[in-house]
């Protein structure tokens, strides 16, 4: 239709051309007449061939536009299909793997030392809740590890720790952890470490010295570390900055808190850390932690009054602690294989609130709790507040050779042990130590440590401690913690 309109047009314009002629063009010949009949045919014929060229060149365009728009709905119905699939496949369970599948990271931590230090009968932590503190001297065997691990399929890993020392073993942890549950949540069930603090996490081997710092030792008593049996669930935020946040709940068995065979939780604990890169060489990490458990006849032995230890004091309440801690770590360019270097520090804090009961420790003494020893019991409102710290850093100066230096300092704080007070003898004290330590690494499955402590935990006794200890790890073994 459009080509018509325009051939029309022109032969339109050419009678206007005609009438408005002058005259002497209207005297023209047929001669003249036949020419521009000719040209009007030629300019008609033109515009017809050029108005069906384009028409030809719109539809090959057309053509290949549905082509694309029915390539483009194939692949897209081939996608949904595909999304469909996976969706059906994850609904189903794995296939289980065959036994012979079975093949997990495996490791054997060798620990051992040679210790001198002064022989004091009755090593305690003077001024805090009584805990036992190592007094064995000379050679002896310290805690090795049996470590097993292993992915269970692509959602769940699993690991167990067995310490094994002087005939005795003990499960140390046994957990499982989720593998991908996305969205930054990870999910961790059985006995472990709690993700209280730092240093918690960390197994001794882990540790840049022989023995725990003294507030460990203090608040969470010989074994320098809260374990427990019950879930842990995390959520590190997507952000370029590392934080992350965790929940607890457990059994809340281990000291500060006792076994209550009850049902439900008896602990539980809360934490949040922070870190960040500073330019290549620099990076850091800060936390807080809380940390609440219950103690149901948590029992110690003090002295009476009188200088005799024969009063047994029975604790039943609430301890809550918490704790901060910061750690900050250099490596030139990042490189920490030849020379960084780490600092350290935690301070804790603990309250508890219940019910203190002072009874006769030993059948034949009495003492001021029970003088006539006749069995009773006396029994009395106890609150205390207790802190401490301890700031450390380690130097590594080669690939082989580290040097560090450690400080702690507590505070036995307030005590308030109500009807009980004359009965039970706590003294007020801060106990404090300096430690140095110097180790040598031939690689990083075999470590000797040389480490040297002026202690001063007891009233009147400074002990300056010797040892000599080796670490060797035989297996696989993961990367520590941060």
């Amino acid at each position: 239709m459009k080509h018509r309109s325009l051939t029309a047009l022109a032969v339109a314009l050419s009678f206007t051309a005609l009438a408005f002629s002058p005259p002497a063009a209207a005297a023209a010949g047929d001669a003249d007449l036949a020419e521009i009949r000719k040209q009007l045919q030629q300019m008609k014929e033109a515009y017809e061939q050029r108005i069906a060229a384009l028409e030809q060149k719109l539809a090959q365009a057309a053509g290949v536009a549905a082509k694309a728009e029915g390539t483009a709905a194939k692949a897209e119905s081939v996608a949904r299909e595909a999304e469909s699939a996976a969706r059906q496949a994850s609904l189903r369970p794995p296939a289980a793997a065959p036994a012979s599948g079975f093949n997990p990271e495996a490791s054997l931590i060798l620990q051992g030392q040679v210790r001198r230090m002064k022989d004091v009968g009755d090593r305690r932590i003077a001024g805090f809740w009584p805990t036992e503190v190592e007094t064995r001297r000379g050679f002896s065997l310290d805690e090795s590890e049996l470590v097993l691990a292993a992915n269970v399929d692509p959602y769940w890993r699993g690991q167990a720790i067995v310490a094994l020392i002087d005939g005795e073993a003990e499960v140390e942890e046994a957990w499982f952890q989720s593998l991908g549950l996305g969205n930054g949540f990870g999910l961790k069930g059985g006995r472990l470490r709690s993700g209280i603090g730092y240093l918690n996490e960390q197994h001794p081997h882990a540790q840049d010295f022989a023995d725990a710092p003294l507030i460990y030792q203090a608040m969470f008593g010989e074994g320098a570390s809260y374990t427990q049996d019950g879930v842990q669930l995390k959520w590190v935020a997507p952000t370029d900055t590392f934080f992350e946040v965790g929940a607890e709940a457990g059994r809340g068995a281990a000291f500060p808190g006792s076994e209550r065979n009850k049902n439900g939780a008896g602990g539980g604990a809360l934490f949040a850390h922070v870190g960040d890169d500073i330019g290549v060489s620099h990076s850091w990490r800060a936390g807080l932690s809380y940390l609440q458990t219950q103690a149901k006849a948590r029992e110690a032995t003090f002295a009476d009054a009188g200088g005799l230890d024969a009063a047994t004091a029975s604790f039943d309440g609430k301890s809550r602690t918490w704790i901060a801690d910061f750690v900050w770590k250099w490596a030139p360019e990042g490189n920490a294989n030849y020379r960084n270097f780490k600092l350290q520090g935690e301070y804790f804090q603990r309250r508890e609130r219940g019910d203190l009961a002072c009874a006769n420790a030993v059948q034949s003494l009495g003492n001021n709790c029970d003088p006539g020893n006749t069995g009773a019991v006396v029994l009395s409102d106890y609150r205390s507040r207790q802190s401490g710290w301890y700031l450390q850093g380690v130097y590594q100066f080669t690939p082989n050779w580290r040097a560090g230096l450690r400080y702690d300092r507590l505070d036995s704080g307030r005590r308030d042990f109500g009807a009980n007070a004359a009965n039970v003898v706590v003294e007020d004290f801060r106990p404090k130590r300096v430690t140095l330590m110097a180790d040598y690494s031939w690689s990083e499955f075999s470590r000797m440590r040389l480490q040297l402590a002026q202690d001063k935990s007891i009233p009147g006794v400074t002990d300056n401690r010797v040892w000599l200890q080796y670490i060797m790890s035989l297996g696989a073994h993961g990367a520590h913690k941060f």
